[in-house]
């Protein structure tokens, strides 16, 4: 084998890797993000309550964390390219929503009290429509990319099982968004389950689902091969 082979493959392996862990990475930190926003506005602040949505930690002590973690999921998209031009495409809108979800902030409640530390300054539809296409793109990404096979092949065990995570992840993110839509279109307004943070728990449920979709696709897993 030639030295010129011999350096063709070594970046292709080098380029493997580092596609695999921008996938790794960008799963991880949609893994931990509510974790970080919620346990940091606790552990820093004298923010006693668990607020009504993570958008709403923007307005704490975390805001800087916030916005940090992601413009660093955005820059991860962006530099993010799939086998077929459509994964650049819907990377990069997804990385333009994750960055207007900070520039555009949400709204809080005025009671929120010691854990407000930041301006109020709020876009509160604009970043409702962001957000909701955010989740809508990942998804999109689970069900619809990630589940892709090469043409002419028949998958094998280990991608028909793969594939069933990533819809089960795809379908999680969806079912979130709807909650999420019908709690702030009805049962919010109407005073129900006001005392309880849904759409902190959605957003959860939905980043959760979102971070273990990409972990798998990065082949973090031994058990699940690609």
């Amino acid at each position: 084998m030639s030295n010129q082979n011999t350096s063709e493959i070594r970046r292709g392996q080098n380029q493997l890797v580092s596609f695999l862990w921008i996938r790794r990475s960008i799963g991880l930190l949609g893994f931990f993000f509510p974790l970080i926003l919620i346990l940091g506005a606790k552990s820093f602040s004298d923010c006693p309550d668990v607020l009504s949505s993570l958008s709403d930690y923007y307005h704490t002590i975390m805001r800087d964390v916030f916005a940090i973690l992601m413009g660093f999921l955005a820059f991860a998209f962006f530099t993010y390219r799939g086998p077929e031009k459509i994964d650049g495409i819907i990377a990069n809108l997804t990385g333009i929503c994750a960055l207007a979800i900070v520039f555009f902030s949400t709204s809080i409640k005025e009671d929120a009290g010691a854990c407000v530390t930041c301006d109020m300054t709020t876009y509160k539809t604009v970043h409702f429509i962001f957000a909701s296409l955010f989740f809508l793109l990942l998804s999109y990404f689970s069900l619809f990319l990630f589940t892709k096979t090469e043409k002419n092949s028949v998958p094998t065990l280990e991608k028909i099982q793969r594939n069933r995570i990533y819809r089960i992840c795809g379908v999680i993110m969806l079912f979130s968004i709807v909650v999420i839509g019908i709690y702030l279109l009805w049962l919010k307004k109407n005073g129900i389950w006001t005392d309880v943070p849904i759409v902190l728990i959605f957003e959860w449920l939905a980043l959760w689902a979102f971070g273990i979709s990409w972990i798998v696709k990065g082949d973090w897993f031994i058990m699940i091969d690609k």
